[in-house]
């Protein structure tokens, strides 16, 4: 079998050609390359990553050691000591791609079927269903493809009058124990940049920041969430002890968002001033309060942000 050496070195692939190579995913791959320095992919003339063949065995083959358990820094370390000694690690056999593997179940699938099992009160057969996804899908997929439509499934059937406020809060209670039991999974790294994330004063819907919260951590942010209905001046007291890179408040309903308009001048009062960053439902409805809260506006999608926080933390470090 080839070596990873022997492969060529010469850049073709985008990102969105290594991603379904690899099935690993654009936000993950940019992050393994900013944090760990996985690659330093040549750049074409429009600024767009491009990859060889040789990358993708690379990706192949520490996508293959985490999947066995080893964390992506001790991976990263094990191939360059292989490296350093010309010991280079032979290429993984090329198998049916990741969507290809899951495209007999797509994650529409399992959201219905979660659902299904939630309005049923059954939590055996959500959490079969859920680790079963976990082994199909990246943790991206999992909370946008089958958490996030299943939530607004039950919110909707709730609304219709279709099932009980017992249900809602039935389901809504163990996908907030499944997050939680994700985001401890993840290690809190002492040296990496620290976001604070929760919710706004009197906001009880959390899942959305929740999920966020897990992502971050997942890609070596030292993430700490406080979950709901967040004091801000408490909040800000914390900040200027503890000091955080950024701090993140989420809403969903209205008049939640709208007392979010003081954060940003609160933590101007901690040096050096973190930044603030803001989404949830309320923000994606309306613009008069997006244009009202001073700071970050990070989008009406957890990819929007994985995408907008790396960038907003890189120009503030620059800054600072």
């Amino acid at each position: 079998m080839a070596k990873i050496i022997d492969l060529s070195d010469d850049p073709i692939y985008t990102i969105k050609n290594v991603a379904s190579k690899t099935g690993i995913r654009p936000v993950t791959l940019r992050a393994w390359e900013r944090r760990h320095e996985v690659l330093n992919p040549h750049r074409a003339g429009n600024r767009y990553r491009l990859y060889s063949e040789r990358d993708v065995a690379i990706l192949k083959w520490i996508k293959n050691r985490v999947d066995q358990g080893i964390s992506i820094s001790n991976a990263v370390s094990e191939l360059r000591s292989m490296i350093g000694s010309n010991l280079w690690p032979e290429a993984l056999p090329t198998a049916p791609e990741q969507s290809a593997q899951a495209g007999a179940t797509p994650p529409s699938n399992y959201a219905g079927q979660l659902y299904e099992a939630l309005i049923r009160h059954d939590e055996n057969r959500a959490g079969d269903l859920l680790r079963s996804a976990h082994s199909l899908f990246d943790l991206l997929t999992v909370c946008t493809q089958i958490f996030i439509p299943t939530l607004r499934n039950l919110g909707e059937a709730w609304y219709r009058g279709e099932i009980r406020i017992s249900t809602e809060h039935f389901a809504s209670v163990f996908l907030r124990g499944k997050l939680l039991t994700l985001l401890q999974a993840y290690p809190a790294r002492r040296n990496a940049p620290k976001i604070i994330i929760g919710c706004a004063p009197t906001e009880q819907h959390e899942l959305g920041g929740l999920m966020l919260a897990v992502l971050l951590r997942s890609q070596g942010y030292r993430v700490e969430y406080l979950g709901p209905d967040i004091p801000l001046e408490d909040l800000a007291d914390y900040a200027r002890d503890e000091q955080p890179n950024m701090v993140i408040l989420s809403a969903v309903m209205e008049d939640a968002a709208y007392q979010l308009r003081t954060m940003q001048a609160l933590l101007q009062k901690t040096s050096p001033t973190p930044l603030f960053g803001f989404g949830g439902r309320a923000f994606d409805l309306h613009d008069h309060l997006r244009q009202s809260v001073p700071g970050h506006y990070l989008g009406n999608t957890l990819e929007a942000a994985l995408e907008d926080i790396p960038r907003l933390l890189h120009v503030h470090r620059q800054a600072v």
